[in-house]
């Protein structure tokens, strides 16, 4: 949901509708040391985000494959096409830029189109103005001169900062980070009660900051987009809350052995069986205006792909 003016006015669309305990550091650096052999890539999932699309869950044909996913970006800046600017109206069902280029200001009432006469045939009346009017939604293509005493409904309003916001949102691509545990259930199996570190891909697009603007008569309108949480559904109920990407497991680096620094799931799982793992990164959408507006999109996630995990029981030996 956009939040700003205060004013009445709902979001727009453009023109074209358009994220235990202590350890056994000598098994767990052993159990652990296949995390590091997941690969940086995979194969591309199985889905796209449509154009601003706020929530997006994305899938991959490889259980344990992490996942990737987008929202289509570039294809819908919705600036381009004659519309533009002015919020949306309806229309006997429809709807339809409440200002056009070609044909000026929408009237609800009537269901036409009015711009001010460039070249009228005569001069106007006192108090009075001729404008070009086309009706059916500007359908017709063809204008038709008319003499008014006051503009009509809807004529003259300012571009809507909150439609803007989302033209600049629709021209940005926010992808799904490909999602990575260790232990993992392809390398080999993890034991109850070791912790579980996890991790995703890193990249602007995956986790920003994003930077859009979107201008129209002179408002221009700026976004700013960033991950401030990823949410991690460890496929038991649990879920583990992350302020970043994480750290990938290495074997041999400074933490091997040891609980993730920034992202694990450290009290491990309780019983033994194989869990389908997934991220939700949920993104920070904040746009400011020139003139003044501000506000925030709401609601914009992306959802990475399952990974599995295998988990077994701790076998103890005695003679």
């Amino acid at each position: 949901m956009l939040t700003g003016r205060a004013d009445g006015r709902r979001p727009a669309a453009a023109r074209t509708a358009v994220v235990r305990r202590a350890l056994l550091g000598g098994a767990l650096v052993a159990l652990l040391a296949s995390g590091g052999a997941v690969p940086a890539t995979a194969a591309d999932p199985g889905a796209n985000c449509p154009p601003a699309q706020p929530n997006c869950n994305v899938w991959d044909d490889d259980p344990g494959t992490p996942g990737g996913g987008g929202n289509g970006g570039d294809n819908g800046s919705g600036g381009d096409n004659g519309g533009g600017g002015g919020g949306v109206c309806q229309w006997q069902g429809r709807t339809v830029a409440c200002y056009d280029d070609v044909l000026g200001w929408f009237n609800s009432g009537d269901g036409c189109y009015y711009k001010l006469a460039e070249s009228p045939p005569t001069e106007p009346p006192a108090g009075q103005q001729y404008y070009l009017q086309s009706c059916n939604a500007g359908a017709f293509g063809q204008g038709v001169l008319v003499l008014l005493d006051a503009p009509p409904p809807g004529f003259g309003a300012p571009p809507d900062p909150e439609e803007l916001a989302r033209r600049a949102f629709a021209s940005i691509t926010l992808l799904a980070p490909r999602a990575a545990v260790a232990p993992r259930k392809s390398v080999g199996p993890g034991l109850v009660g070791l912790p579980v570190w996890m991790w995703a891909e890193r990249g602007a697009n995956q986790f920003g900051p994003l930077r859009a603007s979107a201008s129209d008569r002179g408002l221009t309108v700026t976004i700013r987009a960033r991950v401030n949480r990823v949410v991690w559904d460890m496929g038991n109920g649990d879920t583990v809350t992350c302020t970043g990407p994480g750290t990938r497991y290495r074997p041999r680096g400074q933490h091997a052995g040891q609980p993730s620094p920034d992202c694990g799931y450290h009290s491990g799982y309780p019983e033994a069986g194989t869990y389908t793992v997934r991220a939700t990164t949920h993104w920070s959408v904040r746009w400011t205006s020139n003139g003044g507006d501000s506000g925030s999109i709401g609601g914009v996630t992306r959802t990475t792909g399952p990974v599995a995990i295998q988990i077994n029981e701790l076998q103890v030996v005695t003679r």
